[in-house]
């Protein structure tokens, strides 16, 4: 019986490697994102708006325009909201430190 056991064991393991491997660059993004998130509460406990306000400022300017989400980045402290119209997809760039509208591409 263990000698059945063996190489099952070996095979399950063989079996899982490319999706083991595959997950490291999924983690790093994982990380990348807790940090961005990280970086965008220390900016709020300075007085920075938070992405809410900043979405309530924005979306209404908006009209027409279906809005998808927002990414945020760390590096920048740049918020990017993104918006389909007419099968155009709009990004506008907020800076998150005093949320002023910084960038638009699209119409």
């Amino acid at each position: 019986m263990k000698m059945l056991l063996f190489p099952a064991t070996l095979a399950a393991t063989l079996a899982a490697a490319p999706f083991l491997m595959g997950a490291a660059p999924m983690l790093a993004g994982g990380d990348q994102r807790r940090s961005d998130q990280m970086s965008a509460l220390q900016a709020r406990k300075t007085g920075a708006p938070s992405l809410r306000e900043i979405e309530s400022r924005v979306i209404p300017t908006m009209r027409g325009a279906q809005y998808l989400g927002s990414d945020y980045d760390s590096g920048s402290a740049i918020y990017t909201l993104k918006f389909l119209r007419d099968g155009t997809v709009i990004w506008v760039d907020v800076d998150g430190r005093n949320g002023q509208i910084v960038g638009r591409t699209g119409r």
